[in-house]
């Protein structure tokens, strides 16, 4: 199940479960899309991978399976990850 985390891992942006402009990348980490688009050109710094919109869990399935208030923040900033 995803955990739905709740910031942008670059910026610190809030990505509350409902936003539209969360990314993802198969390993969950989370971009909103401004970074995502612009300074990460879709590909997730960890990890290579594609960067996609993160589902929107309803809100009857939030109540039983809430979404993670953990942050995560890379502390070095994000760039692309080198080729």
């Amino acid at each position: 199940m995803l955990e739905l985390r709740p910031n942008c891992e670059c910026c610190d942006k809030d990505l509350p479960p409902e936003s539209a402009e969360a990314r993802i990348c198969t390993y969950e980490c989370t971009f909103c899309a401004d970074c995502a688009d612009d300074v990460l050109k879709d590909a997730c710094p960890n990890c290579g991978g594609n960067l996609v919109a993160r589902p929107i869990r309803p809100a009857a399935m939030l109540a039983k399976h809430p979404a993670s208030t953990k942050r995560v923040l890379k502390a070095e900033g994000c760039a692309p990850k080198a080729a």
